[in-house]
């Protein structure tokens, strides 16, 4: 094939891909993307351009000519075109994404939703093991209060007893001083939890769903004790706004935990190292997603549910509110753009 034979048949190609990179430039100013051209379709003034993935199917094409004008010794000319068009779209195509608040925003509204909901499955069996202890240890202790010290210590008990009882006072037991004190200590604790139930993973999914259930134990003798003892709307008013993300954020690290222990030990035709890196590719938005929920906790926690002098139906309110954010966060969130390519 002689240069100019070799030019005509496929500089269509190198005109596409050089209209699609164009348009790539374009849209990351201007913020639209570009619509894709039909394979085979030859560019004019008023043809729609190449999207992101036909890009990378004609870089890899002109990377293709380029070696193949290089081996056949081709007019410099030529050669130089593929080389400055291969470049230019190497550049473009595996330049880092990883920064900025472009990629912050779609990690936000689309990515952690919808890495979340991919783990439906794990989601929901972790949610079960946190919710059953709950309902089954709550209504054992509220059917016999003394079934709470099977559970958590005599100290614990007066622990609690104090913090949510009638002695705790307007504030529960501490004065609005120590809001940012209390702060800095619920990210350290709650974060310690969630990071547990996570890590634990790595011991084949048992050690989250242990984590998980352990927490769930506690929740539901500590409910039903107080409920026993006539505190249990200075209890639920104080959990249910903050609850809404800290009690998500527990689930949710039980989830990625219980997806890397499955990645271990079922890594299908992965080796386990592999299965287990590719585990947590899928699971760090989840990560991201719980951490930025006991962050939210927290500050929900120090500042709002201390705060006695709130009536409790303006925070039964408030929480109710809190919830349905957070679920139509997870399930609603970003539909419809699962399949869109990373940007």
């Amino acid at each position: 094939m002689t240069p100019r034979q070799f030019e005509a048949r496929y500089e269509p190609c190198w005109i596409e891909l050089e209209r699609g990179l164009d348009a790539l430039d374009k849209g990351a100013r201007d913020g639209r993307k570009a619509r894709k051209l039909k394979a085979g379709e030859f560019p004019t003034d008023t043809t729609p351009v190449a999207g992101g993935a036909r890009v990378a199917q004609l870089y890899r094409q002109c990377c293709e000519h380029l070696a193949l004008a290089r081996e056949r010794a081709y007019p410099v000319h030529l050669v130089a075109r593929l080389e400055t068009l291969a470049a230019r779209a190497h550049q473009r195509i595996y330049r880092r994404h990883d920064f900025g608040l472009a990629a912050l925003r779609d990690l936000v509204l689309y990515q952690a939703p919808a890495a979340v909901r991919a783990l439906r499955w794990h989601l929901l069996v972790v949610a079960l093991v946190f919710v059953l202890p709950i309902v089954v240890v709550g209504v054992a202790t509220w059917v016999d209060p003394h079934f709470v010290l099977t559970v958590v210590d005599a100290r614990q008990v007066r622990m609690f007893d104090g913090m949510y009882g009638q002695e705790a006072g307007e504030h529960l037991g501490r004065t609005s001083g120590d809001d940012w004190q209390m702060f800095g200590f619920y990210i350290m604790h709650n974060v310690g939890i969630s990071f547990q139930c996570f890590a634990a993973g790595l011991m084949l999914g048992v050690g989250s769903l242990a984590m998980v259930g352990y927490n769930g134990l506690i929740f539901g003798a500590i409910a039903g004790f107080l409920v026993t003892r006539g505190d249990g709307e200075r209890f639920f008013s104080f959990v249910i706004t903050h609850g809404a993300f800290e009690l998500t954020a527990i689930v949710l690290s039980g989830t990625a935990g219980l997806k890397l222990g499955h990645a271990v030990l079922a890594p299908g035709r992965l080796t386990r190292t592999q299965a287990l890196v590719r585990a947590a590719g899928e699971t760090s938005p989840v990560v991201f997603c719980f951490f930025v929920f006991l962050i939210i906790a927290a500050a929900i926690e120090a500042f709002w549910s201390s705060a006695g002098w709130i009536a409790p139906g303006v925070k039964y309110g408030v929480g109710a509110g809190c919830w349905a954010l957070v679920f139509a966060y997870l399930g609603l969130q970003g539909r419809g753009h699962e399949a869109a390519p990373a940007r």
